[in-house]
């Protein structure tokens, strides 16, 4: 990589969505992850599935990974963040080198309501703490490899991932009124949450009920602007996210796929799955919107809904009128600004 080079994007992941096995006998796009290169330094948003392997194959090693920013706990967001946690104290060498930071939502503090679609009240698991936030998320993995990591330690003199990857949840500004629940979105101005020599990391709250806290983030750099929406409705702090941004990443769903997979559904997690996506995820027609209103240079579609509806979206947004807008594949290298 060269220090020098203009900042760009690589989609690692563009697929949403945990269940990958799902698609036998169809190309499987792999789990949501973004790198934003930025002289020389990974910046990775979220770890989807495969995350790690498609670092890799995008040609960096864990070794040029400076931070890691969660947008929220969903578990096709963060899967991959084990694998990368328990192979770090393999791969990071250089003993002189700074922590990983690991940057992401703060305990939910409550739990979610139940759904109404349900007969009765499900038992949530974990009681003793059934909402962590990224940095305690990060300790029970660790812990819960305890007897893998402690002969790694002992045996081979391997450092704990809690030294190579340094966790910390995002605390929100005073005076929001933010509440899980009553609240999640209150609108508000972006606010930083990690700064370097390299790029200047901005967040925002965003709407993906019943999670939150879930967060957009914008990078700033002397090259150029990158948003990463993560997952949302439509909500006008991604437009405050994104004004004047040179790229725009923002999530879609398929709603075609929605209506004729979830037609009429009888069963209550049907009922409860298609309430889920119609609340929690953005149309095309809406990520346009969000792109148009705030005057971004380019926009590009990724953690698919479903991770097989590509064609659908191209030939949906071939249709669409406003901002012309591209669906990535991965590993597809995105350039802050065009050439």
């Amino acid at each position: 990589m060269s220090e020098t080079a203009a900042p760009y994007v690589v989609t690692l992941g563009t697929a949403g969505g945990p269940r990958w096995w799902r698609y036998q006998g169809q190309p499987v796009r792999a789990g949501i992850a973004t790198a934003v290169v930025v002289g020389g330094a990974v910046y990775l948003v979220d770890c989807g599935y495969g995350a790690g392997r498609q670092l890799v194959q995008a040609g960096f090693g864990l070794h040029d990974v400076a931070a890691i920013f969660l947008t929220h706990l969903h578990s096709d967001h963060v899967v991959d963040l084990t694998s990368i946690a328990l192979f770090s104290t393999f791969e990071n060498t250089d003993d002189g080198r700074e922590p990983i930071a690991l940057i992401g939502p703060g305990d939910r503090g409550v739990l979610p309501p139940t759904s109404p679609h349900a007969a009765q009240r499900p038992q949530p698991v974990a009681a003793h703490g059934p909402t962590p936030g990224t940095a305690e998320t990060l300790a029970r993995i660790v812990e819960a490899h305890a007897t893998d990591l402690n002969e790694r330690i002992l045996d081979s003199l391997r450092p704990s991932p809690l030294e190579v990857i340094r966790a910390r949840d995002i605390v929100l500004p005073e005076g929001l009124g933010f509440e899980a629940n009553e609240n999640p979105v209150p609108e508000m101005a972006p606010f930083v949450v990690y700064e370097d020599s390299r790029v200047r990391v901005s967040a925002i709250l965003v709407e993906h009920p019943p999670m939150a806290p879930a967060f957009g983030y914008r990078f700033d750099t002397e090259g150029g602007s990158v948003v990463i929406s993560g997952d949302t409705a439509f909500t006008p702090n991604m437009i405050a996210l994104a004004e004047g941004a040179d790229l725009l990443l923002h999530e879609a769903i398929d709603l075609e796929w929605l209506m004729s997979k979830f037609a009429d559904p009888t069963e209550s997690s049907a009922r409860a799955t298609r309430s889920h996506h119609e609340r929690s995820h953005t149309s095309i027609a809406d990520a346009l919107a969000v792109a148009r209103s705030a005057g971004v240079g380019r926009l590009a579609l990724h953690h698919l809904v479903p991770g097989t509806s590509a064609d659908s979206l191209k030939r949906q947004l071939a249709d669409a009128p406003g901002p012309r807008a591209i669906v990535p594949d991965d590993l597809d290298v995105l350039p802050l600004r065009r050439r």
